[in-house]
């Protein structure tokens, strides 16, 4: 029967070379003897006791053995074996982290046992085998040894507790890799930022600054998608479009998300057959831009755009223009120049109210750029690249944006040369007069026309009391490709003097007031930007019907960082509640009077509030009132109760005054 067993055996082992050689792992020909011999298993295996036939393998001869080929094994410890057994092969152990010793081992073709992966994909161990026959006669294991039989029954109860511990185990990392994971996500996206109580205060009373002079110039508001389809979007940036955000195709229309708000606003124009339209609209927009937190750059940013239609558009957005902005519009067809004046005024007024600080409104026109462009030998289709380029002058020097032109627009030194000429001129009324005699410009229909526009532009901004405020500008380009006209851009250009003044003389700055030292000057680029886009809206009609339109846009994001910037400075806190009132109690168990009155003061429009504790000190309800910039405290206490009054504290003087209740309205509105 052994022999029988022992020529299966050898059959089992001896596998074709080809499938030798394609095994993961190669252990050294072994000879199967009293002694030991290793083997490799996966950690995943069971190794306890199993009970196999096993053959005397004393007459074995020497066979390559793979890892595959193990299925059984009786398992001992290193300390029951003799010291000839404890390190059959030093050289190997250095291979392997743990040793263990199997008393029985089967070799079997295992495939259908152990799916075993690469080898660095499980553990491997050397183990010892010891064989003897005399103990085996009738080919069946058997545990001799009460040592090793503890020993095994031992790790048969370890066995049966892994589950449970692998539970526990997995139960105790569980918290640390969420923990882990909550770690790696805890961040804004790249170019996204976070707004505390103190910014969105800020930056709410930036916007309401904006919005009242846009509805002192009649506009109205619109909203439209934050998404669009994509190909209302494509074609209208110029080299800006690769800076869209597409949307992931689920099966339905290819979208995008806006980049800005004028090519919507123009979308919906054509779509629901508006020709006159006056509007402003406040919205996000998003860009794959390089985020620049120091210049207030930003991929997600509000848009703030006023436009009205006249056959004139406004830009509502561009991508030097700070990213939280402001857009107003005019479209319609209307007398060349006076809605473009007026665009100009807005952006004046809104600036001043801001008190950002000194600064100028350059101004260019897009057919005079053209005729420059064409008097330098620049061909026509080459207009849009080489006004890429020239847009870049804000940022880069000329020395760049001629290298640009020559090496990556293709233009020949001596133009380039030229146009560095022209672009480098900036001035007022006289420049106009130089560029009208200018013989070799003049000769082109685009520059004239261009001129005449500045030149009337300059007559009203004169009637509207802005001329002063105007530089003329001629390296002034702005990049979109749907500018067809006049282009203008507001840039801060030194120290700033606020002109405002603080309602008190509280740390606290309010949401309608703010005041800035001189010097307290942050730069940031431009703050505003605009012009006309004539054509925008024919893009989008089917019988090309072309709706002029002029706009504005400012740039609210930048705007806030100024503000936000000096306040830091100065240290001054900005208040993020509008409480007027806060209702207190100086003595316990006054709370239900506390909500009586609190009812009353909201009942005729008092801005009021109390703390959520029945029971609180006095001193820590004072302080809350300062921290927070609260002016006014009304104090409840028995005595007041009482006599049918309550004091009212001046927060900034800790001032008191006892006043009737039938009287605390009307009190409370005079020191307001």
């Amino acid at each position: 029967m052994a022999d029988e067993i022992q020529q299966k055996l050898l059959q089992r082992v001896q596998r074709p070379a080809q499938l030798e050689a394609a095994d993961d792992i190669q252990v050294p020909p072994l000879t199967f003897t009293r002694s030991a011999f290793p083997v490799y298993f996966p950690s995943s295996a069971s190794f306890l006791p199993t009970r196999e036939i096993f053959p005397p393998v004393s007459s074995a001869p020497n066979l390559p053995v793979t890892a595959r080929r193990y299925a059984s094994f009786d398992v001992l410890p290193r300390s029951t074996l003799s010291p000839n057994l404890q390190a059959p092969f030093p050289s190997i152990d250095r291979d392997f982290a743990d040793v263990g010793y199997v008393r029985r081992c089967i070799p079997t073709t295992t495939r259908r046992v152990f799916p075993f992966p690469r080898k660095d994909a499980f553990q491997t161990f050397k183990l010892s085998i010891e064989s003897n026959v005399k103990r085996f006669p009738d080919g069946r294991p058997r545990l001799v040894d009460r040592n090793i039989a503890e020993e095994v029954s031992k790790m048969l109860e370890l066995k049966a507790r892994l589950p449970e511990k692998n539970g526990e185990a997995a139960a105790a990392a569980a918290p640390s890799k969420q923990h882990q994971q909550q770690q790696l996500l805890l961040k804004t996206p790249k170019g996204t930022r976070d707004y505390g109580p103190e910014q969105m205060a800020l930056r709410l009373a930036v916007l309401d600054k904006i919005v009242t002079v846009f509805k002192k110039h009649g506009a109205e508001t619109i909203d439209t998608p934050v998404f669009e389809r994509k190909a209302v979007l494509t074609g209208k940036y110029g080299e800006d479009s690769k800076l869209i955000y597409d949307l992931k195709d689920q099966g339905g229309e290819i979208l995008s998300l806006r980049y800005d708000l004028t090519v919507p606003f123009a979308r919906y124009l054509a779509m629901g057959k508006i020709s006159s339209a006056k509007r402003y609209h406040i919205a996000k927009v998003y860009r794959r831009d390089n985020p620049s937190t120091t210049r207030a750059r930003y991929r997600e940013f509000y848009q703030c755009v006023s436009l009205s239609t006249t056959n004139v558009v406004v830009s509502s957005d561009r991508d030097r223009v700070p990213r939280m902005t402001d857009d107003f519009d005019i479209a319609g067809r209307y007398d060349p120049m006076i809605p473009d004046a007026e665009c100009i005024r807005i952006v004046s007024e809104a600036l001043r109210s801001l008190d950002v600080g000194p600064y100028a409104i350059r101004l260019n026109h897009r057919s005079l750029l053209d005729g420059i462009f064409a008097a330098c030998g620049v061909p026509s289709d080459k207009f849009r690249a080489v006004c890429s380029a020239v847009d870049k002058l804000d940022k880069n020097p000329w020395s760049e944006v001629r290298r640009e032109m020559i090496e990556e627009k293709g233009l020949d030194e001596s133009s380039a040369d030229e146009i560095g000429a022209y672009v480098s001129q900036s001035g007022g009324t006289e420049l106009i007069s130089k560029l009208r005699a200018d013989d070799r410009l003049t000769r082109y229909e685009s520059a004239v026309k261009g001129l005449e526009s500045v030149e009337l532009l300059f007559q009203y901004c004169d009637l509207l009391r802005v001329a002063d405020e105007i530089i003329f500008d001629l390296s002034l380009a702005r990049g979109l490709d749907y500018y067809t006209g006049v282009i203008f851009e507001a840039i801060l250009t030194g120290e700033f003097v606020g002109v405002s003044r603080l309602k008190t003389q509280s740390r606290f700055v309010s949401f309608r007031f703010f005041s800035f030292p001189a010097g307290d000057d942050v730069g940031v680029g431009s703050v505003a930007g605009g012009g006309r886009y004539d054509n925008l809206v024919g893009m989008f009609d089917n019988r090309n019907k072309s709706i002029p339109c002029v706009g504005l846009s400012l740039g609210v994001e930048r705007i806030f960082n100024v503000l936000e910037t000096r306040l830091n400075r100065r240290g001054v806190k900005t208040r993020t509640t509008e409480v007027e009132v806060f209702v207190a109690t100086a003595q316990k168990n006054l709370h239900e009077e506390r909500m009586k009155l609190l009812s009353i003061l909201w009942d005729a429009g008092v801005k009021a509030e109390q703390s959520y504790k029945r029971n609180v000190k006095l001193l820590a309800q004072l302080q809350h009132c300062e921290e927070t910039g609260i002016p006014l405290v009304v104090i409840i206490g028995e005595a007041e109760l009482a006599r049918g009054e309550v004091t009212l504290r001046d927060v900034a003087s800790r001032a008191e005054l006892s006043v009737p209740r039938a009287s605390l309205i009307e009190e409370i509105r005079k020191r307001l």
